[in-house]
């Protein structure tokens, strides 16, 4: 039986037109970027090629776009980079509980050098509300960062209308777009962001591969000893392999961007409507609208999600709860408590998120299983 997988908000599969581009730069174009010989220099020139060709679709600088091993890492170097930088300016640093844990366990390191952190409890429906920002700003806070959509429940925040209140401030922003890049049109004419963190590997690139940018204008040091790569901001010899597949993957993903959210939306929707239409005691987690247009959050009242999730791959279906496993215990998940979901029902939670490769028949299948192990699980 062939594998259905749904879980793309956790990886996807390397294009082919992706992985095809890559492939010289493992074995014949393998010199080193910073070698001062030939075949070094041919690859530097490559690098600034791609960073040219990422800096164009975000609608930012050359210079603005840095290259790390992932998003976690962006992460922390654009949070710790640009707080310890600006110390002198304030101590303070708003951000919310529904973070992905680079950014909440970067915070909670950040308190132990003096910084000031508040962690904004969202709405219901996953939301931030913009007017307890505002309500947070003090004289001595440098940066907000708030994440651009949700790993688990999908939901989109007011990233334009948080940028403009941090400009009014006149306040350092940054927002966690990992799972928004390649699902969302970014470009930073249309958002007042200073910073950008993003991961390869959600839009059909590479694993081991993350872009941070950071506004010119903000001062940040480097978190990394080491080589002087990127302009001395982050050490460690370039993946140009990596870099090269970055950049073709978030050109497909930008030129496929309306014809891929259509697709998804259409196969998220008859999976949400079938399964509130056949299952008792359900509950979608995050708001039906302002979400990402191929993630479904959804508690199944009186199961257990961890076997659930045995079951499914029984029938070779990839998934994954709302909550994190951590050595075989299942935690209700951060983000469902956070928007107020019982502890029971957060510990019932499955997330499905569709991808290019999913069709309806298979979303049929999933739809059926679910109905017949819930089922199964209750009695």
């Amino acid at each position: 039986m062939d594998i259905k997988y749904f879980d793309h908000a956790a990886t996807t599969a390397v294009d082919e037109r992706v992985l095809k581009e890559m492939i010289p730069y493992f074995s014949e174009s393998y010199g080193n970027p910073s070698s001062v010989y030939s075949i070094g220099r041919a690859n530097k020139e490559i690098i600034n090629i791609y960073r040219m060709k990422i800096a164009n679709i975000l609608g930012a600088k050359v210079n603005e776009i840095y290259f790390t091993s992932c998003g976690s890492e962006s992460d922390n170097l654009i949070l710790k980079g640009i707080a310890f930088a600006n110390k002198n300016l304030g101590n303070h640093i708003i951000t919310t509980q529904i973070e992905h844990p680079a950014i909440l366990d970067t915070c909670k390191f950040l308190e132990k050098f003096g910084f000031k952190v508040t962690y904004l409890k969202p709405k219901e429906n996953g939301i931030i509300d913009i007017n307890d920002i505002e309500k947070s700003i003090t004289r001595n806070t440098i940066l907000i960062s708030v994440m651009f959509a949700n790993n688990e429940i999908g939901t989109i925040q007011p990233i334009k209308e948080i940028g403009e209140i941090a400009k009014k401030y006149k306040i350092f922003f940054h927002t966690d777009a990992v799972q928004a890049m390649g699902n969302i049109n970014i470009n930073f004419k249309d958002y007042n962001i200073g910073a950008l963190s993003m991961s390869a590997h959600k839009f059909y690139g590479p694993k081991g591969m993350g872009v941070a940018y950071i506004n010119e204008n903000i001062p940040f040091m480097r978190i990394q000893d080491g080589g002087h790569q990127e302009k001395n901001k982050r050490a460690g010899t370039e993946n140009v392999a990596g870099i090269v597949g970055t950049g073709k993957a978030l050109e497909i993903a930008t030129q496929e961007l309306e014809r891929y959210n259509a697709h998804i939306k259409k196969l998220r929707d008859f999976y949400i409507s079938e399964i509130m239409r056949r299952i008792k005691y359900v509950k979608l987690n995050g708001d039906i609208e302002k979400r990402l247009s191929g993630n479904a959050n959804i508690s199944f009242s009186g199961v257990d999600g961890s076997l659930l999730l045995e079951e499914l791959d029984k029938r070779q279906i990839c998934a994954s709860s709302g909550s994190a496993c951590s050595a075989g215990l299942l935690n209700p998940s951060h983000v469902l408590l956070s928007i107020g979901v019982p502890k029971n029902l957060a510990k019932s939670s499955l997330r499905i998120t569709f991808g290019r490769e999913n069709t309806l028949e298979e979303t049929k299948y999933l739809i059926d299983s679910i109905e017949e192990i819930v089922d199964k699980l209750r009695h």
